[in-house]
């Protein structure tokens, strides 16, 4: 069930099939995760583990992990969404977590989204994005802060700051990941 009436879109698909170019629409919709989403959110985030620096994890997770993971956001009162193609599959998500764990910090979240390969560059992380953004001020959160690293997530950092985040710094060699040091930028938006 899509957040609201505004919450569907369509993707333009241009593809050349012998000689002409033919485009094919696809729907798209943000909505709240559920469980049954949490296979899918599974293999996403693995493919980012497996083959990318986007994330400092370097062992998958289960779908098991997962559903702590959610279990314990949706007890937080925090977002956590899908965008979903017409025909059932997800081909991202985003949710919010603690910044830190003290209690001070109750009102400040850090934001995650990923997207299936595939969905990348056609604009599904804004609506994610703007989705969370949106259902984290409804909960009462103040602030969200972004941490990307450094290297290979240019375009998620032009995203956050397309969405008024505003650049807090940058930690170099925090992460080691695939025999390399890694940094992040810290962005952060208030609400």
């Amino acid at each position: 069930m899509p957040l609201d009436s505004e919450s569907r879109w369509r993707l333009v698909r241009k593809s050349k099939e012998k000689g002409q170019q033919a485009s094919t629409q696809v729907e798209y919709f943000v909505r709240d995760a559920t469980v049954e989403d949490l296979g899918a959110v599974c293999e996403i985030y693995n493919y980012y583990i497996a083959n990318s620096v986007v994330t400092f994890d370097v062992d998958a997770m289960t779908v098991a992990e997962w559903q702590d993971k959610f279990h314990w956001i949706k007890g937080l009162n925090f977002p956590f969404v899908v965008a979903q193609s017409d025909g059932g599959q997800v081909i991202g998500f985003a949710y919010v977590g603690p910044w830190r764990q003290k209690a001070a910090y109750r009102r400040t979240v850090e934001d995650s989204i990923y997207l299936r390969p595939a969905a990348t560059g056609k604009r599904i992380g804004s609506k994610l994005l703007e989705a969370l953004i949106n259902k984290s001020r409804e909960a009462g959160i103040k602030e969200i802060v972004a941490v990307i690293s450094d290297k290979g997530a240019e375009s998620s950092i032009a995203l956050h700051e397309r969405f008024g985040f505003k650049s807090q710094g940058h930690l170099g060699k925090v992460g080691f990941k695939f025999g390399r040091w890694l940094g992040v930028v810290m962005l952060q938006k208030s609400l």
